[in-house]
């Protein structure tokens, strides 16, 4: 029998419903084995004010991770102080740094197949004088990666970023050949390892309306987007575009698509986040593990309510569990 994938979830701010989110996977019998990193004292705090009665393991490397209903394993973490749910507190800032750092380490020695994120605030982290701009440049940093690639995906449809938090006034200059380049070699190869796509077909938006229209409409498809995609294409990448982001998200260029590469932040997740908000998954890829993450936000109103909804949390665990599968198959080919 092959070794059971083992995946490291964070349970995110402890104000937030990141630690009632964790509880309720124990609600029923999981298939994946998750051992959740946070403190102990936090969670067994809000399973007793949400009534929830879970019991909850320490868990070390080298154990299997509770798959029973009624039970969760935990990877327990110090520092987090005494939590009021809805009420942040920037005490709690680097415990929920050391949570992260806790299980990425995890998942680069091995003790973790990959990592699903709860949601964190990263205002309060800077409040707390930490410089933080987000989850995904923390592993980027930590594993030491030059470039990363954020793709959010649904069961129908994965969405890739060339740009990401940047300002309209800046994404034009930011599509430059070279980060054109490593965004779309990062994706296909990781559509590959993590995904096991033989040969991802990826749709490729324009940044301009109409693709640019020959040049009318803006020139970056004519000097930049267009000449890099052919250069790709050399290397094997199946490649189609730049098309017009208006008609390229339609089931005539969709239903042959493995992905979409998507120019900036708000051409591409609205139409993924319609299609599927509620279930879909924030994927980084670019990183040498497996990271997944719910998408939305801490949902501080929530907390301590017992109505925060587990949709998206369940969709990042079932990509993390099938990516981790992908990617042990991927390496077992390769060194056989």
């Amino acid at each position: 029998m092959s070794k059971p994938v083992i995946l490291a979830l964070t349970a995110g701010e402890p104000a937030g419903i990141g630690p009632e989110l964790c509880l309720q996977l124990a609600g029923e019998e999981r298939e994946a084995g998750i051992v959740v990193v946070a403190a102990m004292p936090l969670l067994s705090d809000r399973a007793r004010q949400l009534g929830l009665n879970v019991e909850l393991h320490h868990w070390q490397p080298g154990d299997l991770a509770e798959t029973r209903a009624g039970h969760l394993s935990v990877c327990h973490v110090d520092g987090c102080q005494t939590t009021v749910a809805g009420e942040l507190d920037p005490a709690n800032s680097q415990y929920v740094l050391t949570t992260l750092s806790v299980a990425a380490n995890g998942c680069l020695n091995g003790d973790f197949d990959g990592m699903v994120t709860a949601p964190v605030h990263k205002g309060v982290i800077n409040e707390a004088g930490i410089a933080f701009s987000g989850h995904t440049e923390f592993l980027q940093e930590l594993c030491g990666v030059e470039r990363v690639v954020m793709m959010l995906a649904t069961e129908e449809l994965r969405v890739a970023l060339v740009t990401t938090h940047l300002p309209l006034k800046d994404v034009s200059a930011a599509i430059t050949p070279e980060r054109l380049t490593q965004v779309t070699r990062i994706l296909n190869a990781d559509l590959k390892s993590f995904f096991g796509i033989e040969r991802p077909r990826i749709l490729v938006a324009g940044l301009n309306p109409h693709a640019g229209e020959g040049g009318h409409l803006g020139r970056e498809e004519i000097e930049v987007i267009e000449p890099t995609l052919e250069q790709l294409r050399g290397e094997g990448i199946q490649l189609t575009g730049p098309l017009p982001a208006d008609t390229l998200f339609t089931p005539h260029w969709l239903k042959n698509a493995d992905a979409v590469l998507a120019m900036y932040h708000d051409q591409g997740l609205p139409v993924l986040k319609f299609q599927g908000f509620g279930r879909a998954v924030n994927i980084t890829l670019g990183l040498p593990i497996v990271r997944t993450s719910v998408d939305h936000g801490t949902a501080l109103d929530l907390a301590g309510t017992g109505t925060a909804d587990a949709g998206s949390l369940h969709t990042a665990i079932r990509v993390g569990q099938h990516m981790a599968r992908c990617r042990r198959a991927n390496n077992a080919g390769e060194s056989a």
